[in-house]
Formats: C-alpha cells, structure tokens, sequence
C-alpha cells in the first residue's frame, strides 16, 4: 500500500473461524444476540492477539445472527511505533484488540487485550450484568 491509500477499513482476521464450536458456546452466542446491542472492534491484522482472537469472536457473531450493520470493524494500523486508527481516541482505545458493546449508544461491556478469556465469553458475562 502505497502512503497516499488510506488504511483498510477492514479486517481479515474478522473471518469467522470455521472451527468454532457454538453448541458448546452456547451462553455467549445467546447473550451476543441480545436485540439492540452495537460491537466496536478494533484490531490490526498484523497484530498477534488479533489473529489469535479475533476470528472466534467473528465466529460467535455470525452464530448469533448479528446483523453486519451493528458490527463495526475498526483496522488499526502502526505508524512510527503507534498504533492508529479511527476513533482510537474518542473511544480511549490504547491496546487491541479491543471490543466495546453499546446499547443506545451507551458503553455496556468493554474487552481489552489484556484480558485472560476468550471474547465472546468475557463479553457474554458482562452483558448479562448489565441486562
């Protein structure tokens, strides 16, 4: 990609992972599908925890009959060391992946990086504390 282009504004590692089991899944895909819900991802397909993670989520998503309007796909890209993309910063997104669920416009869940589950669990059991 040439520095004129501007980034992809999506994300390959927002497959669905066809080994993803959602019978076994079955609480998150149920709380995934809660009506109403808005998923902000953002990720870059050159980061390692993205590739990791990020297609068993995309996984859980389809399972749970998201519509693809209410998943937005933010690619994150490095520039001199940074990590960049949009709404980064109007989001205080510093690590990726990070994944926020809005109902109504209003954060419900937040997963970063950091954390030690796989995402739609952790998403799962944070929606259904605030439902």
């Amino acid at each position: 990609m040439s520095e004129a282009e501007p980034p992809e504004s999506t994300l390959s590692t927002l497959q669905p992972d066809p080994a993803w089991d959602a019978e076994s899944h079955a609480a998150a895909v149920d709380a995934l599908a809660t009506d109403g819900l808005t998923f902000r991802i953002w990720g870059g397909d050159w980061c390692g925890d993205c590739r990791q993670l990020l297609p068993a989520l995309a996984a859980a998503l389809e399972a749970a009959g998201v519509p693809d309007e209410r998943i937005h796909a933010h690619a994150v890209e490095r520039e001199d060391g940074e990590k960049v993309g949009e709404g980064m910063a109007e989001y205080g997104v510093e690590l990726i992946p990070t994944v926020i669920v809005e109902r109504g416009g209003e954060e419900i869940a937040r997963f970063v990086e950091s954390e030690n589950r796989p995402i739609a669990e952790y998403l799962a059991d944070a929606i259904d504390a605030a439902e």
